[in-house]
């Protein structure tokens, strides 16, 4: 790793060894590899790596040397990717790189607001027709779904099956996601618990 504790992003010795590698073989000149965020996927966030010749790295990027290899990180990625570290995945064997990022993407729902939906009946009720008909049709996409369990007092106690069980995200799509549009949208609830099974899940991150 790079002794640089400023460094926006770390780079295993593995990695970085096998960038060189891969560089040598590019035959050109000072190259840079690029680091970005290009987009969001159903596991989180999308990268880009690239090499890039001196001239095409932007006066924005933020460069970093590690160990001999200089890392440019697209400006509107920096945020999303301080303390990520670049490893190989697997047993190394091809390129294999992989980004472990303690950073996730907020979950965000249709129009990040209610708009035009009118939540009524009880307190059960309300949490129904929000997740029916704004939180499910956003976590849909990546194959979620959330169900009201009970309400305890001011405790809403949610499930959340298909995609979203077993999913090592499924905690942060509660608390940034669902948690959020619940206690914005229900000001009676207070607090959301998720009292899924995640063990049952396809891939299971509670032992």
């Amino acid at each position: 790793m790079s002794d640089t504790p400023t460094n926006i992003v770390e780079i295993s010795d593995a990695a970085r060894d096998k960038v060189l590698a891969l560089r040598e073989g590019e035959n050109l000149p000072g190259l840079h590899l690029g680091l970005r965020i290009t987009g969001v996927g159903a596991q989180g966030f999308i990268y880009e790596t690239s090499f890039l010749r001196p001239e095409d790295v932007a006066p924005s990027d933020i460069v970093e040397n590690h160990g001999g290899l200089d890392v440019a990180i697209a400006l509107d990625s920096v945020e999303n990717l301080r303390g990520a570290v670049l490893d190989l995945s697997g047993d190394g064997a091809g390129p294999g790189l992989v980004m472990r990022n303690p950073n996730v993407p907020t979950p965000t729902l249709p129009g990040g607001t209610l708009g035009d939906l009118e939540l009524t009946g009880t307190t059960e009720e309300k949490i129904r027709q929000l997740l029916a008909e704004q939180i499910n049709p956003s976590i849909a996409s990546h194959g979620g779904v959330a169900t009201l369990i009970a309400v305890e007092g001011s405790v809403a106690q949610l499930e959340l099956g298909g995609g979203c069980q077993g999913c090592g995200l499924a905690a942060v799509t509660l608390r940034q996601g669902i948690e959020r549009a619940i206690l914005e949208a229900i000001p009676e609830i207070e607090h959301v618990v998720d009292v899924t099974d995640h063990a049952l899940g396809t891939n299971p991150f509670y032992a």
